[in-house]
């Protein structure tokens, strides 16, 4: 079984993808930010990272710096809906900083497995 490291300051964001990700038989460990994702990792021990890149307290960008300099193995999938003075040129700082991969929300939850499947 695959474990998904799922970080989203968004309860209801993280409820509708833990939902959707469970038909797909993952193990999902959720933070509501990044600051506790290096210790989430080196105890967890993920196959995936999934983390939005606007949050409170550490944004999405410091925290796929911090992982992928930590775990330069780790795929990472940045999500973002946006935001005031947000747009898609963020999902590519995230790429560019060190994701696998980015989308854009609202997320389709098919399309996510895929690219769980395509990056573990």
């Amino acid at each position: 079984m695959k474990k998904i490291l799922l970080i989203d300051d968004d309860e209801l964001v993280r409820y509708s993808l833990v939902r959707g990700l469970e038909q797909f038989d993952y193990q999902i460990v959720e933070l509501e930010n990044g600051l506790k994702a290096l210790k989430a990792i080196e105890s967890e021990q993920p196959d995936i990272m999934i983390t939005d890149l606007i949050m409170p307290e550490q944004e999405g960008i410091a925290t796929i710096r911090q992982v992928h300099k930590s775990y330069p193995n780790l795929s990472i999938i940045a999500i973002s809906g946006g935001g005031r003075n947000i747009g898609a040129e963020h999902l590519d700082i995230a790429q560019a900083l060190g994701a696998s991969a980015t989308l854009s929300k609202p997320l389709d939850i098919q399309e996510l497995n895929t690219l769980i499947e395509q990056l573990t």
